[in-house]
């Protein structure tokens, strides 16, 4: 089991930029996955970006191109750098890690996002 602890959300204007970041409890270097998430009001969670082990990284169709998914693994944290934001990318932002291929997803609490003018 690995808490996870998300940081960086905040209210920002359409087109402007932000960066997340997710702090382990535990080194991330051996960690199956890892992968941001959100929950847009009144809708079903979805993923973002996630990033595994070996260095594979997928997105959404939504977020290619102004996104980025990256970590540190001396600072055992995940991020989100998130450019060119919209208003759609309103929601609520959770870090989760798969520590093996087996294992259940560990969730962090969430940052809340809101991009608006």
């Amino acid at each position: 089991q690995v808490n996870l602890v998300e940081s960086g959300g905040g209210l920002v204007q359409p087109g402007g930029s932000l960066r997340l970041s997710c702090a382990a409890s535990r080194s991330i270097s051996s960690i199956y996955t890892m992968g941001w998430y959100r929950q847009p009001p009144g809708k079903e969670r979805e993923l973002v970006a996630a990033i595994r082990s070996g260095g594979y990284t997928n997105y959404a169709d939504s977020v290619k191109g102004r996104f980025s998914i990256s970590r540190d693994y001396t600072k055992n944290t995940l991020y989100l750098q998130m450019n060119s934001l919209k208003p759609e990318d309103t929601a609520i932002y959770y870090c989760s890690a798969r520590l093996t291929p087996m294992s259940v997803d560990d969730w962090g609490q969430g940052t809340q996002v809101t991009v608006s003018s």
